[in-house]
């Protein structure tokens, strides 16, 4: 899968200028099969010359999201791609930037196409984006607009991929398999053998023992990415003692998720250290304090503890309690966000009603904290949940029976399923616990798609 992506800046510093405009169209290699696009508040002052070139003024960026608003669509929207653009270095630093701003790490396996246009297409005077589509015919609309510009991208990527044959692609993506002094068992037959599809994948070594466990969205790209970006001595010492590699599609995101995580609890691999334990170590909690406010905190999950959902660190925490704070409208004071004993910073802006200085009543701001705390709650009720199957004519689903994750399976589309019965008739039963819940937890809150069945 690729992401095929054009930016609109403020300037060409991506450490000191700010994103406009991005637009993002996934493609499978055949079609583009999704697109994103939204102008974006740079919150600084568009230069005259920049507002001339793209159109981009501050008045159109003006009510426009910030970037922190838009951050987790980019990511979910690009997790398991390639990150192609033209003059890609340029493009993906200023998205680096911008999420290092906000204390995440953004990392992408990139494509650019005008190396893969110089290999693929000699001898032209000029690889600018303009230049190539005149001479190819390819039309470009609404020319220096992320929309305009990414679209005639994949106009050319698709183009490049008619001219391609696997082997330049793997070499454009920084692997040389005729030259591996790391490991020479890792050939590019081994690499071509895997699917580019969504399940989860294990390496092994010479004696068949599994030295590492991981999911993605498309293996093929994930394990070029582990082998092309050998960055540490850890990283290093994996590669070297990879011998065979082998795959589960699932077709499933959320069962590449729960199946890594059983896996991992399961054979402990050598290389999955985080991951052999417990993966949400902070959780979120309720109490009431003095005058009656349900308040919420994070803290450190230990055992028998059942928090309302868990996260991998305190910072995941924090940044989601933010955005529950925003949502409902919370006070940061009784959220622990926020300490003072005077009115908190939510308030000061319209978006806390008082609470923290009695403005607003326990009864009326507890049904709203009460709303957060079920909205950040595991499931509760009995719930089946639909998911993409392995192939187009099945699908996947998991169960969830009064609280508890109870396993997971795949059904022929064709087939007439009228209860919970009949789909526990194709269950693979697994293991409920805290990383189970929050995996299905974050899946059920962030994804649109996926049939939900009450029964």
């Amino acid at each position: 899968m690729y992401s095929i992506i054009d930016i609109e800046t403020t300037g060409g510093n991506p450490y000191r200028d700010k994103i406009t405009e991005i637009a993002i169209y996934i493609h499978d290699g055949e079609k583009v099969i999704k697109e994103y696009r939204t102008l974006i508040n740079p919150e600084r002052h568009i230069p005259p010359f920049i507002t001339r070139m793209t159109g981009i003024s501050d008045e159109m960026v003006a009510r426009a999201p910030k970037f922190y608003e838009v951050a987790r669509d980019i990511v979910e929207l690009t997790e398991g791609t390639v990150f192609v653009a033209h003059n890609a270095s340029f493009d993906y630093n200023f998205v680096k930037s911008e999420f290092k701003n906000l204390g995440y790490y953004y990392q992408r396996e990139c494509l650019c196409t005008v190396k893969l246009s110089r290999k693929l297409i000699p001898g032209k005077k000029s690889y600018s984006l303009g230049r190539l589509c005149r001479e190819l015919d390819i039309m470009i609309e609404d020319r220096h607009r992320a929309a305009g510009d990414a679209m005639a991208t994949v106009k050319l990527f698709e183009l490049l991929l008619e001219k391609r044959n696997n082997g330049m692609l793997l070499e454009t993506l920084g692997m040389d398999f005729n030259n591996n002094p790391i490991n020479p068992a890792i050939d590019r037959q081994m690499i071509e053998s895997l699917p580019t599809t969504t399940g989860v994948y294990y390496f092994l070594d010479e004696k068949n023992n599994i030295i590492y466990i991981g999911k993605s969205k498309n293996i093929r790209q994930r394990v070029i990415s582990h082998l092309s970006r050998v960055t540490s001595k850890r990283a290093l010492e994996m590669v070297g003692m990879i011998s065979r590699i082998q795959y589960e599609i699932t077709g499933s995101e959320l069962l590449a998720l729960l199946k890594e995580s059983e896996e991992i609890k399961l054979h402990q691999p050598l290389f999955n250290r985080q991951q052999r334990r417990c993966l949400y170590n902070y959780g979120l909690y309720s109490y009431k304090d003095e005058k009656g406010y349900v308040c919420l905190k994070l803290d450190k999950n230990t055992n028998g503890s059942m928090p309302h959902t868990s996260f991998a660190s305190l910072e995941k925490g924090k940044d989601f309690l933010f955005n529950l704070n925003d949502k409902f409208n919370l006070c940061q004071n009784l959220t622990g966000l926020y300490g003072t004993s005077g009115a908190c910073f939510q308030y000061a802006v319209k978006k806390c009603r008082g609470a923290c200085i009695g403005v607003e009543t326990p009864e009326d701001y507890n049904i709203r904290a009460r709303q957060a705390i079920e909205h950040a709650g595991f499931v509760r009720e009995n719930l089946i949940v639909m998911d993409n199957g392995r192939t187009s004519s099945e699908s996947a689903f998991i169960i969830i029976e009064n609280g508890k994750y109870l396993g997971y399976g795949y059904v022929e589309n064709s087939e007439t399923l009228y209860t919970a019965e009949d789909f526990k008739n194709h269950l693979t039963p697994a293991t409920d616990n805290k990383d189970v819940r929050q995996i299905i937890s974050g899946f059920l809150r962030n994804k649109r798609t996926g049939k939900r069945i009450n029964f």
